[in-house]
Order: structure tokens, then sequence, then C-alpha cells
């Protein structure tokens, strides 16, 4: 897996998801990929994965009302390294998946929506 990119220029740098609980978001996040938070009041929390665990943060979660949280915006992918694994890290977690997994060329994959109904997917090399 690739470093973060962050003061890369033209690089996908920061993503923010918008959650309508931050704690279930948290704790979802939490369960199923083993990101950390970083608590800036009420509404929004820093998002540390593993790549960035002490460093910079990934994105963030905002809190929003259930109207700004919606199906086809753009599609945020995580990498992982054990599709099968992911997939039950997620619906342990309460994650509905919503499509696959499935092949495409590259690879396998799966799209689920958390617990606001952001849709994310989550890919494979095999």
């Amino acid at each position: 897996m690739s470093t973060h990119a962050h003061g890369i220029h033209h690089s996908i740098d920061y993503v923010e998801l918008p959650a309508t609980d931050l704690a279930a978001a948290q704790a979802f996040y939490g369960a199923a990929f083993g990101w950390e938070f970083v608590p800036y009041g009420p509404g929004y929390a820093g998002i540390r994965t593993a790549a960035e665990s002490g460093a910079d943060e990934a994105g963030g979660l905002r809190l929003a009302e259930a109207a700004d949280v919606s199906r086809g915006g753009p599609l945020v992918l995580l990498f992982s390294a054990d599709l099968d694994a992911t997939l039950a890290a997620v619906q342990g977690a309460g994650g509905q998946v919503v499509e696959g997994p499935y092949a495409f060329p590259g690879g396998r994959r799966f799209h689920f929506l958390d617990p606001s109904g952001n849709e994310l997917g989550v890919w494979a090399t095999s």
C-alpha cells in the first residue's frame, strides 16, 4: 500500500464524510476498519487510518442533517488486503452491503452503506 499523498499537487488529500450521528459513525468505522478519531467539538471528528496513525488526518466525519446524506455522489473506495475479512468486518459493524462482492478488471470489490447512508466501496487485487 502506498503512503498518504498529503501535499502532492493535484492528489486526493482529504475526504469528509457526512454523518447523521457522529458517535455511531465513529463506532462503525472504528469497528470495521480500525480507524481512530480526533474530536474537534460536537460537530466534527478527524479520521486517522493506519497510514496516518499519529500523523496527518486522511479526512473527517462532519455532523450533517439526513437530507445532506445521499447516494450517487462521488464514490470513495478503500483498499483491502483481504476483501472477505473486510466484508465480514463491515457487516459485523452494522454496515449494509448493497453491491457485490464482484470481480472487475484488477480485482474484486463490494459497496456498502454506513450508518448515515453514505455509500463507499472496498476493493482488493484478488
